[in-house]
């Protein structure tokens, strides 16, 4: 281990304490606890290849840790895994040792190794260095796991499975009220959310409300409409659960399947590495399960275009009029992969608005057309969001101050090798 990176780091907080504002003291002091995090992590490499902890009585280099560092079964545990991950990717131990990434980034690479593989792991190093040097623990993380969904389409179909043996859920009434508990699978999980989206996004820039008082009421608001009118409807289109895959996922999924289905008891024949199809609001899932939802639901195919990072094109679908039909509204929520337009907004229960409001001149043009939550779609409406441009040429969002709104990138894995 090359220690100038790390004591480079210490210099420089040791700099700022002295001298520097609050701002710089807070980021080099950051900086130099990377770095000693990511230093503490190879010197424990090296005392587990050298098994010195024997010397003061520890049996385990874990064990050691505890008594000697005084740190937590969970912190010592972190440590010592991230051990391995500084040991087989060096840039990564590089960026680590002086500062540059987090343990919380290193956390995210081990899982990486773990469940993705070496191989792929030092084959994508570079790009995943260069998220993790943009970007918190969480983005990174993400990429790590879309990868490995990628590569092992077979666990999301694992990980459903085990979800359905222990699907449950209580309603038990306690003195002060009901306990909600439970767990529940993909499908059930993401039309509960599906629902809870629908009935709980604030009505307005001025809903104080927090997010737990929103979601009971809307909760409860929806209770009472079911038992009185049945499920509310949004312009004749209600609620439903939308599922997003690429015509050779659905191919190689439909072959993975049918092969598992002809030769039961062998190994089915492997998925190759295409995207995942995607539940929205929930994200990946393997292949057996996009056939059971195509087997009960209703299908729409859309031909799309992308031109490099772009928001895919998806051809005009049906002639000029005010309201949307409903061919234009699910075209603009496959465009969107059933998730608001605004950039950070996850809410996946969609209002469909016209770029250039109708009261303004506006046509009802699948280009001009874009999903918003209700949220977005009332800040829109008072001034607080402004939003330019068309699907074909991409949309612009900015505040009320003019400041721009960006969604961050998705890496994209085939273009990176």
């Amino acid at each position: 281990m090359d220690p100038d990176p790390t004591i480079e780091a210490m210099r420089t907080a040791a700099q700022a304490l002295r001298f520097g504002d609050a701002r710089q003291r807070a980021r080099a002091i950051q900086v130099a606890q990377d770095a000693l995090d990511a230093a503490k992590a190879l010197a424990l490499s090296e005392l587990e290849i050298s098994r010195d902890h024997e010397l003061d009585g520890a049996s385990t280099l874990h064990g050691w840790v505890r008594n000697e560092l005084h740190l937590t079964a969970g912190q010592a545990t972190v440590l010592v895994r991230n051990v391995s991950s500084l040991d087989q990717l060096p840039r990564v131990a590089d960026a680590a040792t002086a500062g540059r990434i987090s343990a919380a980034h290193v956390q995210a690479f081990r899982y990486g190794l773990v469940h993705v593989g070496l191989e792929k792991m030092r084959e994508f190093e570079d790009v995943f260095l260069a998220v993790a040097l943009e970007h918190d623990p969480g983005e990174l993380f993400g990429a790590v796991k879309h990868l490995k969904d990628v590569v092992h389409p077979e666990d999301l179909d694992d990980a459903w499975e085990k979800g359905m043996d222990k699907q449950d859920v209580q309603v038990n009434a306690v003195p002060d009220g009901w306990h909600l508990n439970g767990f529940l699978n993909t499908v059930t999980g993401a039309k509960l959310k599906k629902v809870l989206d629908s009935v709980s996004a604030p009505n307005d820039a001025e809903d104080t409300r927090t997010g737990s008082q929103r979601r009971i009421q809307g909760l409860d608001d929806l209770l009472t409409s079911v038992l009185g009118n049945g499920l509310p409807s949004d312009k004749g289109v209600r609620p439903h659960l939308s599922v997003f895959v690429e015509a050779d996922t659905l191919q190689a999924a439909a072959e993975h399947v049918r092969h598992a289905a002809q030769h039961p008891g062998y190994q089915p024949k492997p998925m190759p590495p295409v995207e995942p199809a995607t539940l929205a609001g929930h994200g990946a899932i393997g292949p057996h399960l996009l056939m059971q939802m195509l087997c009960v639901s209703d299908f729409t195919a859309f031909l799309t275009k992308t031109n490099g990072n772009t928001q895919a094109q998806i051809l005009n679908a049906g002639r000029e009029r005010y309201q949307p039909n409903q061919l234009q509204r699910r075209s603009v929520i496959a465009r969107q992969k059933g998730v608001c337009a605004t950039p950070g907004c996850h809410h996946t229960h969609l209002e469909i608005h016209h770029v250039i409001w109708w009261s303004l001149g506006g046509t009802t043009d699948l280009d001009l057309l874009i999903g918003l939550c209700s949220r977005c779609h009332h800040l829109l409406h008072r001034g607080r969001l402004h939003i330019a441009g068309n699907a074909k040429n991409g949309f612009t969002f900015t505040t009320r101050s003019g400041r721009p709104l960006r969604r961050r990138r998705r890496t994209n894995y085939r273009q990176a090798a």
